[in-house]
């Protein structure tokens, strides 16, 4: 089929420019941990790229892009270990015994996570369970959603003029609930808030943080669907981030600060798709 064909030609592409580059080999009986980036395929590392061409199992998350499995052999197994909040999914614990139990059987296992692996996505306990089991593994860093997907918003985490500190923080804890944060130290100890997993308690997180002395007005953020085709950007305040939070259930980055104002001048997506109207 001609979409085989391409595939294969991509293929031999990456193995090449791999080889050009002197990228680690994927052995058999290693697992390695690789971050697909928020959304956009070609926010992946060229380094995850060559795993993904090189894998005899992956198992992927719900937030890396379907379309890069595409580059994956045609006898490659794919699993999908995805978790979504609010709906059935696979445990941790049997995913991370997957993973030991497909390196065992000689296998490259691919763990393709979106994001980064160690950024609020569990990277760190499958790791952990790979190495008390004696399986060498590699971690690929991937793009951060807390980054990237607020780079495709036009909202830069850090600003020389604005602020020199910024805080990645998690509002989902083990059991659904807001976790416990020091929210006093959290509310005055940076100027950018950038919160994963946080929809569902946006209300309370901005109660709290009102509560501890930011103001009801301060800008506020968020961005569904990060860096993909349907991202969508809300900017509301901090008082009002509850509301429009309610009416989104895609998986989201809010953002809280200042620097959400210099959207307004930095959304290239917004200019990139005026220019294209005009060619």
């Amino acid at each position: 089929m001609p979409g085989d064909q391409n595939n294969s030609t991509e293929r031999t592409a990456i193995q090449k420019l791999s080889m050009a580059l002197k990228l680690p080999a994927f052995e058999r009986g290693w697992a390695w941990l690789a971050g697909a980036g928020p959304g956009d395929p070609g926010l992946i590392t060229l380094l995850g790229l060559h795993a993904i061409a090189a894998a005899d199992v992956i198992l992927y998350d719900a937030l890396s892009n379907d379309d890069l499995l595409g580059f994956a052999q045609p006898h490659t197994e794919l699993i999908f270990a995805g978790k979504r909040a609010g709906q059935r999914s696979c445990k941790q614990s049997d995913i991370s015994q997957m993973l030991v139990f497909l390196a065992r059987e000689k296998k490259r296992v691919l763990r393709l996570k979106g994001g980064d692996p160690l950024v609020f996505g569990r990277g760190a306990e499958e790791a952990l369970i790979l190495a008390e089991a004696g399986i060498p593994f590699r971690i690929v860093p991937g793009v951060t959603a807390g980054i990237g997907g607020l780079a495709y918003a036009g909202i830069p985490v850090t600003h020389r003029d604005s602020n020199q500190v910024v805080t990645f923080l998690t509002g989902h804890g083990a059991d659904g609930k807001l976790p416990e944060h020091d929210w006093v130290s959290i509310a005055r100890g940076s100027p950018t808030l950038v919160l994963y997993m946080a929809r569902k308690h946006a209300g309370e997180i901005a109660a709290r943080l009102i509560t501890a002395g930011r103001k009801p007005s301060e800008p506020a953020a968020i961005v569904s669907s990060a860096s993909h085709e349907n991202q969508s950007v809300h900017v509301t305040t901090l008082e009002g981030l509850g509301a429009v939070a309610a009416e989104s259930t895609a998986p989201a980055i809010l953002v809280i600060g200042e620097n959400v104002l210099l959207r307004e001048k930095m959304d290239w997506l917004r200019a990139q798709t005026a220019f294209l109207q005009q060619v």
